[in-house]
């Protein structure tokens, strides 16, 4: 069993009526759910949201004690918090960086992440399914490193 801490950003609790343009109409419960449902009974999750960046550095340091690893989507703090990509870096937990839209090619300030040089990788572009990707490609990674 994996136990895989979960942390949505900024502002991702209006999905559903955020920019639905942009990211859907599926709301931050339903994200979860699905989360949920996917893993079953087979892993734990934990999942947390957000909108402060020192909750969100506080949620990664905890997590070393109980987790194997971590999905995340820090929204605009994907841009330039070096903060929350430290602790990613100084928990040495494997994370996922994910996006429900696709960060290169919306405005060019989105393009670059400060978090992903310390990710095994990224999904964005594909809707709340970047989530369950995300969530699959850790577990994959973690069956891998075992």
């Amino acid at each position: 069993m994996a136990h895989i801490a979960v942390i949505h950003g900024p502002n991702l609790n209006l999905f559903g009526t955020r920019e639905t343009h942009i990211y859907g109409s599926v709301t931050l419960e339903q994200i979860n759910q699905r989360l949920h449902e996917a893993v079953g009974a087979n892993h734990e999750l934990r999942i947390t949201q957000s909108n402060h960046e020192g909750v969100i550095i506080d949620t990664i340091h905890e997590a070393r004690n109980w987790a194997n690893g971590i999905v995340i989507n820090p929204g605009a703090f994907t841009h330039y918090s070096y903060a929350i990509r430290d602790a990613i870096s100084a928990v040495k937990l494997p994370a996922v960086e994910v996006h429900l839209s696709n960060i290169h090619t919306r405005e060019s300030f989105r393009h670059t992440s400060v978090i992903v040089p310390v990710c095994v990788g990224q999904i964005a572009g594909f809707g709340w399914r970047s989530y369950l990707h995300g969530l699959a490609a850790l577990l994959d990674h973690l069956s891998e490193q075992q």
